[in-house]
């Protein structure tokens, strides 16, 4: 029992080369041209990634940067203010030059540990039975970028006892070292 040999004609070995050559073809793209497409995509993907975060990156360089430089400004305003400066004398000698100061109902001092160098100081303090003017005079005169003193947070009402007067309650803050 041996194996016979079978001929075969012109046409068939045409048609068994091509299948062959077919079978290379597809194996080569299979095994080498699409995973080093697949690989070339991967890696353009990865590229447009690193540079999108060093775009991100240099962002916030730039924004550390002036965050760095406003710091510095503010710690060159501190060293310029006076010794011993409060917020709370501050607030009340501005009152003073201001004529009110017998309106001033309380003053709240209280300091929030900041993080850093710097914290921040608040005084909330309410004032009653001033008028407009009063007011916008002393906001004036507290309102002071050379002393770092702003106001958070202010709320102005009517008078209950006198309507041509009004209450006001806000919050001053400044930076301290």
């Amino acid at each position: 029992m041996g194996v016979k040999a079978v001929k075969l004609g012109k046409r068939e070995k045409v048609l068994i080369s091509l299948s062959l050559a077919l079978i290379c073809l597809f194996s080569l793209f299979q095994l080498i041209v699409f995973p080093f497409l697949d690989e070339r995509e991967t890696i353009k993907r990865g590229i447009e990634t690193k540079r999108k975060g060093l775009k991100e990156i240099r962002a916030l360089k730039a924004q550390y940067e002036s965050y760095t430089k406003g710091a510095e400004g503010v710690e060159r305003q501190l060293k310029r203010r006076a010794n011993g400066f409060t917020l709370f004398s501050f607030l009340e000698q501005a009152a003073g030059k201001a004529g009110i100061k017998e309106h001033i109902k309380y003053m709240k001092p209280s300091d929030s540990p900041g993080q850093g160098r710097l914290k921040e100081s608040m005084v909330e303090m309410k004032l009653e039975g001033i008028n407009l003017r009063q007011l916008v005079d002393y906001l004036y005169l507290i309102e002071s970028p050379e002393h770092l003193v702003s106001i958070k947070r202010i709320s102005i009402k009517e008078s209950r006892t006198a309507p041509e007067y009004i209450d006001t309650i806000m919050q001053a803050v400044t930076v301290m070292q």
